[in-house]
């Protein structure tokens, strides 16, 4: 597998029209989920990605294993929880942006634990996001055990940091995302997450703040990318685009810069392909959206 995606997937729930939630008697059901999101877009561009969770034995969770495999990704490692629910959510557009309503507390997802990874074959590439460890305690015990421990190696493990506030305190996930971060051979973080988590300004800060990882990148919205490799610094402006929603385009950007690395093209055309990507779900309503065609592919992978 080139690579292997492991977190929670659930069903989202929004207005079909424009209006807010409480007044919407229609809803588009759809799939969302940072890890699955990545799977998604590397598989579109033609690796063989794999995604890994775990679901309730429910419509919801038949529903994001039939998109996924639609979509071209390896779902044989998907695990089914009798017992528990596969979490949901809604979102609830309104003046001054859309507020997303969760219901995923006890899921089937949050009983992962160590050992669910058990036994497989190392991937070439392992991503993880900071969304896992703040399910629950085995969650995080299964993140230490993958990311820290090197359960898959000799996998390149990719992190996402992901912080979410309405899953744990930033005096909580502060340290934890760091530690993890730090941990990981690439680490992806925003600039703004990054200033809430750990107080900093300037991607800079960030590198001072996680300076083990080998490959550090820093998304800073629509200015740009930094990235730092090893010693090298790198940086990519944001290619100008009319947002219909922001949802998704950093794990859209991810899952370009990792296919990049897949191709052994250099820090610089990872970039760039993960800003064509992050540009395409930046213009689509959902979190996914079509892949550059592959000769557009080929040349941003190309040092220019």
């Amino acid at each position: 597998m080139d690579v292997l995606c492991l977190g929670e997937s659930m069903c989202v729930f929004a207005p079909a029209t424009a209006g807010p939630l409480r007044t919407a008697v229609e809803l588009h059901a759809g799939v969302a989920g940072a890890e699955s999101n990545v799977a998604v877009a590397l598989a579109r561009l033609g690796a063989r990605a794999a995604w890994h969770g775990k679901v309730g034995d429910d419509p919801f969770g038949l529903r994001i294993k039939d998109v996924l495999e639609d979509a071209g990704v390896d779902c044989a490692g998907i695990a089914t929880d009798p017992a528990r629910p596969t979490g949901v959510y809604f979102k609830d557009p309104g003046p001054d942006g859309t507020v997303v309503h969760y219901y995923r507390r006890g899921s089937a997802a949050s009983t992962m634990a160590p050992g669910h990874l058990a036994g497989l074959e190392p991937p070439r590439i392992l991503h993880l996001s900071g969304i896992t460890p703040a399910l629950s305690a085995t969650c995080a015990a299964l993140v230490e055990e993958l990311l820290v421990d090197r359960a898959l190696a000799p996998a390149t493990v990719s992190f996402d940091v992901n912080y979410r506030p309405a899953l744990w305190p930033v005096e909580e996930a502060g340290p934890a995302l760091a530690r993890l971060a730090d941990a990981a051979d690439i680490a992806f973080v925003g600039l703004d997450e990054a200033q809430t988590l750990w107080g900093v300004k300037t991607p800079e800060d960030v590198r001072e703040h996680v300076p083990n990882a080998p490959v550090l990148v820093v998304k800073d919205g629509g200015n740009g990318v930094t990235a730092f490799d090893g010693g090298e610094r790198h940086y990519a402006p944001a290619e100008p685009v009319d947002v219909v929603e922001p949802v998704g385009a950093g794990d859209a950007f991810a899952a370009g810069f990792l296919y990049g690395r897949l191709q052994d093209a250099s820090v610089a055309a990872a970039m760039r392909l993960g800003h064509r990507l992050a540009a395409g779900a930046l213009q689509t309503v959902g979190d996914l959206a079509p892949p550059p065609a592959p000769a557009t592919v080929r040349a941003l992978l190309e040092d220019q």
